[in-house]
């Protein structure tokens, strides 16, 4: 622990931070923290002589707690996993989590989207979500539960022993790419692609593994472009994968709906407003309300790229604390490492095209990958394993 506890010591400091930002603050102070919500107070007349710097103190406040229970992973991830073979249990069950959920997904998407029991269904039924609102977020765990199936046929090394699992976690790959690809997010399956991709020129260039999975990463692709290409059609298959095709042409419609790319323009405009301290983390869907009150029922909770949220919902000041802490942890690994690789490709696109790193469940595997490729390739090089 004592190799990461620059890093922690930053990311308690952003702790204190975001609970900055939920303190009630005297009306005097918010005019120099963050005077644009001081100036919808004056507008609104508003009696309040305390108020804190977060626009939706509520949400924040799970955001903080949500913060803290990633800090707390990491201490319980450092404390049980120390031998390769749990590392290779967690990605068992991963694997066969994203295998049921996949199942579920698709089965469902086969069926039209319906109902299945109490649980009900909104998607249009042209693609696959499982119990999934956002496909994209979807396509984002199914890609990490893919990736720990990978792992775990790679790492395992008694073949005798793990046959039969291996046999098991190659079906759940199968599930797994079939759930992503259905998903028909473009991020998603844009990050499948170059995952394979990366995986292949790993092993041809980097570390070689062995002959059979080099053919299961060989087969995932064909099985992706040419099986699937042939179901579901060369050009949908195909524009699945451009998931900037859309973006800069949309334009506000008659309705005043916002098009992706103009919410990302709105959250890029509002950290000038909210540059230093920021409006809170949860606060988004709050200040679009405030800009856009007469939109009637359409709304946005999230801005389409997770970059420039963060920005406006930390400020400057809790932005750095966040980043310091990031790269303080990055640096003890800084050495190549397909995983590390992968995570921040991922983290690159995510970040700056989508929300998914607001939901809990993401930032989870982001931590859990992150911490256990960190210790495991460190007790490698001590020969501890």
């Amino acid at each position: 622990m004592n190799e990461n506890k620059r890093s922690i010591n930053f990311y308690i400091l952003f702790l204190f931070y975001l609970l900055f930002q939920i303190l009630p603050l005297p009306i005097d102070l918010i005019k120099f923290f963050s005077p644009e919500k001081y100036n919808y107070l004056i507008t609104l007349n508003s009696e309040f002589n305390f108020t804190s710097i977060s626009l939706a103190p509520t949400n924040s406040f799970f955001q903080l707690l949500n913060f803290c229970s990633l800090l707390i992973v990491v201490f319980i991830l450092k404390m049980i996993f120390y031998r390769d073979e749990h590392k290779n249990r967690f990605y068992l069950f991963l694997s066969f989590i994203g295998f049921i959920s996949a199942f579920i997904g698709t089965s469902l998407y086969l069926s039209g989207n319906t109902d299945l029991l109490n649980f009900k269904n909104y998607n249009s039924g042209g693609v696959s979500t499982g119990f999934f609102i956002s496909r994209t977020v979807f396509s984002i765990f199914l890609l990490f539960c893919l990736v720990s199936s990978l792992e775990y046929l790679k790492n395992s090394k008694n073949y005798e022993k793990n046959l039969i699992t291996r046999v098991y976690v190659r079906l759940f790959i199968v599930f797994i790419a079939i759930g992503l690809i259905t998903t028909f997010s473009r991020i998603g399956n844009f990050l499948l692609l170059n995952t394979m991709l990366f995986y292949f020129i790993n092993e041809i260039f980097f570390k070689k593994t062995n002959k059979k999975f080099s053919n299961i990463i060989l087969i995932i692709i064909l099985f992706d472009l040419l099986v699937l290409g042939v179901y579901f059609g060369s050009t949908r298959i195909i524009n699945r994968f451009l998931f900037l095709e859309n973006e800069f042409s949309e334009i506000l419609n008659t309705d005043v709906n916002l098009s992706r790319f103009q919410i990302i323009k709105f959250a890029f405009n509002q950290t000038y407003d909210y540059l230093f301290f920021g409006y809170g983390p949860g606060s988004f869907e709050i200040l679009f309300q405030l800009k856009f009150p007469n939109l009637s029922n359409s709304y946005a909770n999230h801005a389409h790229s997770d970059l420039f949220e963060f920005i406006g919902e930390f400020g400057i000041v809790g932005l750095v604390f966040f980043l310091l802490a990031i790269a303080s942890s990055f640096s003890k690994s800084i050495n190549y490492n397909l995983i590390n690789f992968l995570l921040l490709f991922y983290l690159f696109i995510i970040l700056i095209f989508d929300f998914s790193l607001h939901i809990p469940l993401i930032q989870f595997l982001f931590v859990c990958f992150f911490i256990l490729n960190q210790k495991f390739i460190k007790l490698t090089y001590d020969g501890s394993l």
